[in-house]
């Protein structure tokens, strides 16, 4: 069973888009997937005043696989109100226990005029960001005052030895290359960090090349030598940001997927891209981020290999015909519209 969360803005558009590609890949692998829906974030807040009501919470810890559309918007953005749509999403990840965000970035070569990068820096980007979820400034003890405020960063060592374990897994799959992020010249938490990490990769990795960076340094080289880099770990604040500025790399945030991880194989599948309030309900979403996100959802949940590669395969072939929705196009492309880039992925599937 997978809980689809919509949640704001062009959350619904996508999520409904993701969810007539796996319809499909049930109907063409002979599998039978059961959906359940629920509120989540602004919507939640109109409905029923909280952004995770319980219902949800009881749907997300019964099911297989979370997917989720975006959280937020306008209507919800005063950030002094006592309840806002982003403690939904914060208190799903605590409530399931991911704790690693698994976001690919991947350059699709007819893509790469969409970027505004040069096109001989972009070719052959091909790197997975993992964001540790769950720790850090996010999480971390608030105060304010008439005068001050205060945000309390804090990491213990287990959180950076499971996080930094997820990122050498995956880098020894691949190229063999891990770059861990941290601001250690000045964070106390990123000392530990850097000590941490570099105790896992000596001891229990030997054969992974580590690369250890700056974030502001990272920050400059993920636009200078994209390339490069091959498995990226970081912490919360540093990935959250890091990420939308590797999402021009790809020519938009609508083209990145990501996977939240924990212990188990329940996980937690959303779009990196917000709710777009000013695109909602015009058919302008590009739905690939969502859609891709699903084929994230079999590979690591469900372990449906062959199926997650299908997906990925379709949206490849679609962006290799021409198919553009208004983000990612350039002068002279036809525009599709949400639902005509899903249809298109779907007759490639199908």
């Amino acid at each position: 069973m997978i809980t689809l969360l919509p949640g704001d803005g062009i959350g619904p558009e996508v999520t409904t888009a993701a969810r007539t590609v796996l319809e499909t890949i049930a109907t063409k692998y002979g599998h039978r997937f059961s959906f359940k829906e629920h509120l989540i974030g602004g919507a939640a807040i109109d409905a029923l005043g909280d952004p995770l009501p319980p219902d949800t919470i009881a749907s997300c810890q019964d099911c297989d696989a979370v997917l989720l559309g975006a959280v937020g918007g306008p209507k919800w953005s005063d950030p002094n109100a006592a309840v806002r749509p982003e403690q939904g999403l914060l208190k799903l990840r605590t409530v399931l226990g991911v704790f690693a965000n698994l976001r690919p970035v991947k350059v699709f070569e007819e893509l790469v005029p969409a970027s505004p990068l040069k096109a001989e820096i972009l070719r052959g980007v091909d790197m997975i960001v993992v964001r540790e979820l769950t720790g850090g400034i996010y999480f971390g003890d608030k105060t304010r005052d008439e005068t001050s405020a205060s945000d309390l960063c804090t990491y213990h060592a287990f959180e950076i030895e499971r996080i930094v374990r997820v990122a050498a897994e995956l880098a020894a799959g691949r190229r063999g290359h891990l770059c861990s992020v941290d601001k250690a010249n000045v964070l106390e938490t990123s000392r530990l960090w850097r000590d941490t990490t570099d105790s896992i990769i000596a001891n229990e990795y030997p054969g992974i090349e580590l690369e250890t960076l700056l974030v502001d340094a990272a920050a400059m080289h993920l636009l200078s030598r994209p390339a490069d880099f091959d498995v990226i770990v970081t912490e919360n604040m540093f990935g959250d940001i890091l990420t939308d500025e590797a999402s021009m790399l790809a020519g938009s945030l609508g083209m990145l997927p990501s996977a939240s991880l924990g212990e188990s194989t329940r996980g937690l599948y959303e779009p990196i891209h917000g709710s777009a309030p000013d695109i909602a309900g015009k058919g302008l979403a590009n739905p690939a981020a969502a859609i891709a996100s699903s084929a994230m959802l079999l590979r690591h949940s469900l372990a449906l290999e062959a199926e997650a590669v299908a997906i990925e395969a379709a949206i490849a072939a679609v962006i290799a015909a021409g198919g553009r929705t208004a983000d990612i196009a350039t002068a002279g492309d036809r525009v599709l519209s949400t639902s005509e880039f899903n249809k298109a992925v779907t007759e490639q599937l199908a």
